[in-house]
């Protein structure tokens, strides 16, 4: 794992000794232009490294590589200073990751992060303050995304000037990554995330959609799915509170306006950030997640500020709740677990719903003068607070029963990648060993019919199971459960999981058969086998008379004789992976 630590111990002891009068100015780009620009990469990076001449409580950090052949960069305060990765990873504090620029056309976080590390370390007070956090700021995710900086492509957003793009250096929406890890961006991720085991994650972003009232709403990782005692607590405590924080700093804010073709006083759905997204990824692993979103029609000044304020204030609330947290991640793998099962599916509650007091604008119908159609206007001179719906509460509609193990085979390479990435734990057979399995066929499944994110992505997938006998290979991997990482096995595991390693494609090549027959000749072997086995032979002659359709299908009828003989191929929907009860 690479660790560069950029800057020397003597650089550190030099800037220390400096007298007040060779202070640089931090003023950042942002401010500079009255709030109406944001920096370039280059400019970001050099910000930091400077930061971290000037003060010993800022460290910056290189790991991996993106896309776009730089490194990931990760900047982090510690009063007493971080001199290498041990450190943070050993440390005992509150830790906090704040990830921006992963869609760099929304650069608020960018530049509110800047502003945020830079106001603690020349502020005696909220150094004492948060001497017990360490803040670490991942400066601009998507690399690639930056150095393509162009004006026009947020065609609705209200500033800043200039700004890079959503697409990263192969093009990958990268909020999209986080578990198929298709970018050298979400391996180099994985790598700080695992180094900083942070107890609070935040993502800052800009939304699209409805027009309102807010500069700012938020997008808690669902508290159904995050399950448990810390379900409860992001929902009941975290939530609220950051939201009472805000108030009294004048800031309104609410749940991601979750809306496309509808106006959110006819009610809206909370956003269920699955594991291809940041805060679903981080949620596998007991993290608190967090998206922040702006409104993209108001103007970037508002929306950095507002961004800076709700990250002090998410930051307070780990500070005030330390323990608590703690207590409840340490708690969380061992909840899981005893629960026996893990749902994989869920679907919106209709019938219990949030009530909020949703600050809008009335929307009506009008003339398009550019189309022959009609368009949605919303009248910013009528705004109104109305009672609306928000269903924040999910039910899960399929389970799983958590295994004791599961044993995957070792020639699946890419799986194997990811799993050591996330510091997932697994032993190999040491010889040839034969015991009994649950087996796992695909029964079913359906594939998107147009490119997504580099996938053909599978959905509605379901499995037939099976115990029994099956010889393992010296080198196989036997995945034990009990672990850190549980949910993160359970939802790419399990193939009928929204995002499973099978449905994102992984195992594409189970679903092609590799040997076949020539009808003309397997008549003769067909008729002989089915003579020679009965029960096959009246499951032949149910089938002709109760389906129709197959009844007309000669191909079939030939296909389901193959199919249940000896000559069909044992890998074809064969899963490589085996639960162990």
């Amino acid at each position: 794992m690479k660790k560069t630590l950029l800057l020397s111990l003597l650089i550190f002891t030099i800037s220390c000794n400096k007298s007040s009068k060779d202070k640089l100015d931090f003023t950042t780009q942002f401010e500079k232009s009255k709030g109406k620009e944001t920096p370039e990469y280059k400019d970001i990076i050099s910000y930091y490294q400077q930061l971290a001449e000037e003060y010993s409580q800022i460290s910056l950090f290189s790991f991996g590589q993106t896309d776009a052949g730089e490194p990931l960069h990760l900047v982090v305060y510690n009063r007493e200073g971080i001199f290498n990765i041990d450190e943070i990873t050993n440390s005992t504090k509150n830790r906090i990751l704040i990830n921006n620029g992963i869609h760099p056309g929304e650069s608020d976080g960018i530049d509110a992060s800047m502003m945020l590390l830079r106001d603690i370390v020349q502020n005696d007070s909220l150094q004492e303050k948060y001497k017990n956090s360490l803040i670490a700021v991942i400066p601009v995710y998507n690399v690639g995304g930056a150095l393509n900086r162009n004006s026009h492509t947020r065609t609705n957003q209200n500033g800043p000037l200039e700004y890079g793009f959503r697409g990263n250096a192969r093009n990958f929406d990268l909020n999209r990554d986080f578990i198929k890890q298709d970018t050298k961006n979400a391996a180099a991720f994985a790598e700080i995330f695992h180094a900083v085991h942070p107890d609070v994650f935040i993502d800052n972003h800009v939304s699209n959609g409805a027009d309102y009232q807010y500069a700012i709403t938020h997008l808690f990782t669902q508290h159904n799915k995050l399950g448990g005692n810390l379900g409860n607590f992001i929902e009941t405590e975290m939530r609220p509170q950051i939201e009472k924080s805000l108030l009294k700093k004048d800031i309104i804010i609410t749940p991601y306006v979750n809306v496309w073709g509808n106006t959110p006083e006819a009610g809206f759905s909370q956003f269920f950030d699955s594991p291809r997204y940041s805060t679903g990824y981080t949620t596998l692993f007991n993290t608190l997640g967090m998206m922040v979103e702006t409104h993209m029609l108001k103007p970037y000044k508002i929306r950095v500020a507002q961004t800076y304020e709700l990250m002090f204030s998410a930051i307070d609330f780990t500070e005030k709740n330390s323990e608590t947290i703690k207590n409840l991640r340490a708690k969380a793998v061992a909840e899981i677990i005893a629960k026996k099962t893990y749902p994989i599916s869920y679907t919106v509650d209709k019938e219990n719903p949030t009530i909020l007091n949703f600050k809008g604008y009335e929307a009506t119908t009008i003339n398009s003068k550019v189309t022959s159609g009609k368009r949605l206007f919303y009248d910013t001179t009528k705004p109104f607070e109305k009672q609306t719906n928000y269903y924040n509460n999910f039910i899960a509609d399929k389970e799983i029963t958590i295994p004791n193990a599961y044993i995957l085979q070792q020639g699946w390479h890419t799986v194997v990648d990811r799993l050591e990435n996330n510091y997932i734990e697994f032993t190999r057979f040491k010889k040839d060993t034969t015991i009994t399995v649950q087996v796992q066929h695909i029964s079913t499944y359906k594939t998107r019919s147009a490119a997504y994110e580099g996938h053909y992505l599978h959905y509605n997938t379901e499995v037939s199971k099976t115990t029994k006998e099956v010889s393992f290979k010296a080198g196989d991997l036997l995945i034990p459960t009990n672990q850190n990482g549980v949910r993160y096995l359970l939802e790419t595991l399990e193939a009928e999981a929204t995002d499973s390693f099978f449905n994102w494609n992984f195992f594409d090549t189970i679903l092609q058969k590799k040997e076949g027959y020539s009808a003309y000749v397997f008549e003769d072997i067909a008729e002989t086998f089915l003579a020679e086995n009965p029960e096959v032979k009246k499951q032949f002659d149910e089938k002709l008379k109760n389906d129709a359709s197959f009844a007309g299908n000669p191909r079939a009828q030939l296909d389901f004789v193959y199919k249940n003989s000896p000559h069909y191929e044992p890998a074809h929907l064969y899963l490589p992976v085996f639960k162990l009860f």
